[in-house]
């Protein structure tokens, strides 16, 4: 139950899937910025659940190199995609940016750009099958893109921006943690 003067959860089924995924992985990334938790205690979430993170120590500076290096990439591919494809982002920036955040960690973990809303049984091999790797094989074929990262001008959340910068996204996807 919401409580008097705060608004109304939207129903999960709702929730564009992308904005469930983080509601359900961080619930503090649907909070406001001041009551998000510390960036310690997300970095350290973050390092539990990418496996090679968790050592710590020189670990840690390797693979937040590639983090950062894989979404400097996949942040350069969404942006091209659009422009290549007509499509543009959510008008809500924080939806593709978590998104691409996903991409990112998949690409480092997993090799491949695994679409990170969905649930899959085995990650490594729907990665080696590609069906879902990014751009996934309904969006190739009739631009259906279930993560509403790539959106023609009839959806409804589609905006008008073809480009995010690799800072928008960490701004927008800093308080949530992994989305793995």
């Amino acid at each position: 139950q919401a409580s008097a003067g705060s608004p109304s959860p939207v129903p999960a089924d709702k929730m564009p899937a992308p904005l469930l995924l983080a509601a359900l992985l961080s619930p503090a990334a649907l909070l406001p910025r001041a009551a998000a938790p510390a960036g310690n205690a997300l970095s350290a979430q973050r390092r539990a659940r990418l496996p090679s993170m968790a050592a710590g120590g020189a670990a840690d500076a390797a693979d937040d190199e590639k983090l950062a290096k894989a979404l400097k990439a996949m942040t350069g591919f969404a942006n091209s995609y659009c422009k290549n494809t007509g499509t543009t982002y959510c008008s809500d920036p924080s939806i593709p940016a978590v998104v691409i955040k996903g991409l990112a960690e998949h690409k480092v973990v997993l090799g491949a750009p695994l679409c990170p809303c969905r649930h899959y049984e085995d990650k490594a091999a729907e990665a080696k099958d590609g069906y879902w790797n990014c751009p996934c094989v309904p969006m190739r074929e009739r631009h259906e893109c279930h993560c509403m990262l790539f959106l023609t001008e009839e959806n409804e959340f589609a905006g008008d921006s073809q480009k995010l910068s690799v800072e928008e996204v960490e701004s927008h996807t800093e308080s949530m943690g992994s989305v793995l």
